[in-house]
């Protein structure tokens, strides 16, 4: 995955309205599915998920290889046997993969550095099967040598710091550190900037030996291993921008697609430390210092580089890959959707990243398959989704998202995603503010890996929260997984949940069953966990009589945004206000307390179908009212205008990003236009609440 540094938002109040056991639900109703999710949530098991992982991570299982067409037909087979109706779906995209990666230390002392990252006896993986190239996704082929810059991070502000030193790249090699931000946005800066090529090295400040001890003594990076993942920053089949590739689609020329063009490759810090070692020149900031046992510096020179990357661009560009869906038809409801998914490529066995996140997925899908054998289906449909190709940017998702956008804008109630969700016995969740208090609810339900009580009692305690009307804090939806299409293009509602921990095998060889099992996750009782909050929420909302999003807490969560906006503009002295902004997010919240109050009151007595219906119906529109077709000015293909990934960060969340994009740049007469937009926006989705308030008023 590219990985999700999703901005924690500050810890919220328990939200007050709460005079019904579970929101959206009779107490009749209510009673069932209490007893429905306490028997779902008993059927995923530590060894089932075990076999499924180390079937998975057998092998590595790059996008675009027969390796992954082995998981394909797995995931498959086994949904099959389930009972499931199953489908794939195949795209053809451009991804070239690489031929040949080196890279030289060409003066002083000429050397080639050694990129694999060889094998370790006691993790079988690494020595029976041929590892991935070091390589980054979509990183140009090239042939290039020149001299050396330490660009820290290469972040902008990292750029702005050398130009104050008088150093430039322009003709040269930059060699940044992972971290801190999407190695897109790395390649981006250091072509913008002139350099030749980029060599990219975690440091072991950040996941090394600094950090802990390394594999296979503990679970950090060791000193040989590599970083992967792709440098493109778009979501999707770079060839066909916005539009799915599907057979016979218009593809677009290389010149014009979004990718970098120059040659990228990642290598390890111990050869990183060939390379920096030799550096000489300005005195770096002391924030500029990694882990490597030298004072760094950033040159240029007098070390040199060359960097050579061969690709089959010119021969075979375009691989195949494929999504594939377990499915479960609604009883009552079965035009409408409610999505659970994870990735199932990896850079190598990927049994974190993610195969965790797939077997997260199956564990969810049998354990209701079995329900439905027992005579329990949901009223509406379940689709369990594995995606191919998430690695190189999100392609399998985006290109579903974009070929099926009509069905899922109509009728998609809600997507959940499981990425990397096995690092250790920390959990974590996040997603729409709609739905966090129905994740809360979930985690009550649930024991804890830990057997300390249930996920949501030892989530608590971790937090160490100075209140009981405290609750912990909840990541928001950035951008960097495979919730992407689905909330930023469409505005579907969206949660996620894991468990993290110290982790430093990332991409490289050595994310396989044996990390896993020796460290991630030992006993497997993590995935287990992952896949019994799947399960309850899934069936949460396909069994709900009325949508059981949470809209007090979402648009108190927007009052909180909309005061930042406030602050910021005042920051400038500027003319404009948020004033509107502020107000009509006042009338949000108005309406959203009195829907929560009619639809507890609805509940209580019998609610006509066919009502239910038609409220749900408006519930839908709520948050699509918050995107526009047209998109951001500086991403059209981002329409959701909550949240965003920061366009120069690529991981971090930019909040209500069509009017911060435009503060961050200074233009007052865009912040206005942007405000008066999200005024009206904000609007429409009270009208949508008010319209779902009327028809219960009505019944």
């Amino acid at each position: 995955m590219r990985r999700q540094l999703a901005l924690l938002i500050p810890i919220v109040l328990v939200n007050p309205l709460g005079a019904q056991v579970m929101p959206g639900y009779s107490p009749q109703s209510a009673a069932i599915e209490r007893a429905t999710e306490s028997d779902v949530i008993t059927h995923p098991t530590p060894a089932s998920a075990s076999a499924h992982s180390r079937f998975l991570s057998f092998q590595p299982h790059m996008a675009g290889t027969p390796a992954q067409a082995r998981t394909r037909d797995y995931v498959v087979s086994q949904m099959k046997s389930w009972g499931l109706e199953t489908e794939v779906r195949s795209y053809s995209v451009w991804m070239p993969h690489p031929v040949t990666t080196r890279v030289w230390r060409i003066a002083p002392d000429p050397i080639e550095l050694n990129l694999q990252e060889g094998p370790l006896p006691e993790d079988t993986t690494s020595v029976a099967f041929s590892q991935v190239l070091p390589f980054n996704g979509y990183g140009a082929a090239g042939n290039v040598r020149g001299e050396v810059v330490y660009v820290n991070y290469g972040l902008i502000e990292d750029y702005a710091q050398l130009d104050s030193m008088g150093v430039s790249v322009k003709g040269k090699i930059a060699i940044a550190r992972y971290g801190r931000s999407y190695r897109g946005i790395k390649a981006r800066e250091a072509e913008k900037h002139g350099a030749l090529g980029l060599i990219i090295y975690s440091d072991p400040a950040d996941d090394g030996y600094v950090r802990g001890d390394v594999y296979p003594l503990g679970p950090m990076r060791p000193s040989q291993g590599v970083q992967r993942g792709s440098v493109m920053n778009p979501n999707g089949d770079p060839s066909t921008p916005g539009y799915p590739s599907t057979t016979n689609a218009k593809r677009i020329a290389l010149s014009a697609m979004d990718v970098p063009h120059i040659p990228v490759l990642p290598i390890s810090y111990g050869n990183a430390a060939e390379l920096l070692r030799g550096l000489t020149g300005k005195s770096i900031p002391q924030t500029w210092q990694g882990g490597l046992p030298f004072r760094y510096h950033v040159g240029p020179g007098p070390v040199q580089a060359r960097l050579e990357v061969v690709t089959d661009a010119a021969t075979r560009p375009y691989k195949e890959i494929w999504d594939t869906f377990g499915i479960i038809r609604g009883s009552e409801f079965p035009d409408e959707i409610v999505m659970i998914g994870g990735h199932r490529d990896a850079w190598g066995p990927g049994a974190a990243d993610n195969v965790s996140g797939t077997v997260s997925v199956m564990e969810a899908a049998r354990s209701i398959a079995e329900q439905v054998k027992a005579g329990r289906r949901p009223k509406r449909t379940i689709m369990f989704a594995t995606w191919d190709a998430e690695e190189w940017g999100l392609l399998g998702s985006t290109e579903y998202v974009e070929e099926d956008s009509l069905r899922l804008s109509r009728h998609a109630v809600a997507y959940f995603n499981q990425d990397d969700i096995a690092q250790g016995p920390n959990f974590g969740g996040g997603g729409s503010p709609s739905l966090r208090a129905l994740l809360r609810d979930v985690a009550k339900q649930v024991p804890d890996p830990s057997h300390q009580g249930s996920v949501y009692d030892v989530w608590r305690k971790r937090a160490n929260l100075a209140s009981d009307t405290l609750e912990p804090q909840m990541g928001d939806p950035g951008g960097g997984s495979d919730f992407a299409g689905f909330y930023n293009h469409l505005g579907i509602p969206i949660a996620d949940w894991g468990f993290g921990g110290p982790q430093g095998v990332y991409h490289s060889a050595y994310d396989s069953y044996h990390w896993m099992s020796k460290f991630g996750d030992p006993n497997f009782e993590v995935h287990t966990t992952a896949a019994r909050i799947g399960a309850a929420m899934l069936l949460r909302i396909a069994n709900a009589d009325i949508l059981p999003y949470d809209y007090v807490e979402f648009v108190r969560t927007m009052r909180r945004f909309g005061a930042q906006v406030g602050q910021a503009i005042s920051d400038k002295h500027w003319k404009v206000s948020a004033a509107g902004l502020a107000a009509a997010i006042g009338r949000m919240e108005d309406a959203a307390l009195a829907f929560s109050a009619a639809r507890d009151k609805s509940l209580t007595a019998q609610l006509a179908p066919a009502t239910a219906q038609q409220v749900n119906a408006k519930l839908l529109e709520v948050e699509r009212q918050l995107t526009r077709p047209e998109g951001l000015v500086s991403r059209p293909w981002f329409r959701n205008l909550i949240y965003a990934s920061d366009e120069n960060n690529g991981y971090a969340t930019m909040v209500l990003p069509s009017v911060n994009e435009a503060i961050r740049v200074g233009n007052e007469t865009v912040v206005d236009r942007e405000l008066t937009d999200l005024v009206q926006r904000f609007d429409a989705a009270t009208r949508a609440l008010k319209m779902a308030t009327e028809l219960l008023s009505r019944k």
